[in-house]
């Protein structure tokens, strides 16, 4: 299991464990993590599972593919470390990953 920490935009903690292979989003829903909404379910559909990646761990993800982009150009939100959820495979890299969830989720 890969520890992963979200982070509320007020700063409230949530540490979860998640399964190698799948991804943050499913973590995230799976653990109850307030501010993930993935109204689509993980089919890169939507922007409700946008996360803002810490700095240090942008370099251990794998890049975004054009459908992440498009989908993460409508968040009102979006910063240059933004990410989709539903896009960030779970590995053993990965573990002690940290994320951040925005204000609102669009």
């Amino acid at each position: 299991m890969v520890k992963i920490l979200f982070i509320e935009h007020n700063g409230e903690q949530h540490p979860v464990e998640a399964k190698v292979g799948s991804t943050v989003m499913l973590a995230a829903v799976t653990n109850g993590v307030p501010g993930i909404d993935a109204d689509c379910g993980g089919a890169c559909s939507c922007a409700t599972c946008h996360v803002y990646v810490d700095q240090a761990w942008l370099p251990k993800l794998a890049e975004m593919e054009p459908m992440e982009e498009a989908m993460l150009s409508l968040s009102n939100d979006r910063q240059d470390n933004s990410r989709l959820s539903c896009q960030i495979k779970v590995s053993e890299e990965l573990d002690g990953l940290v994320v951040s969830t925005p204000e609102f989720q669009y």
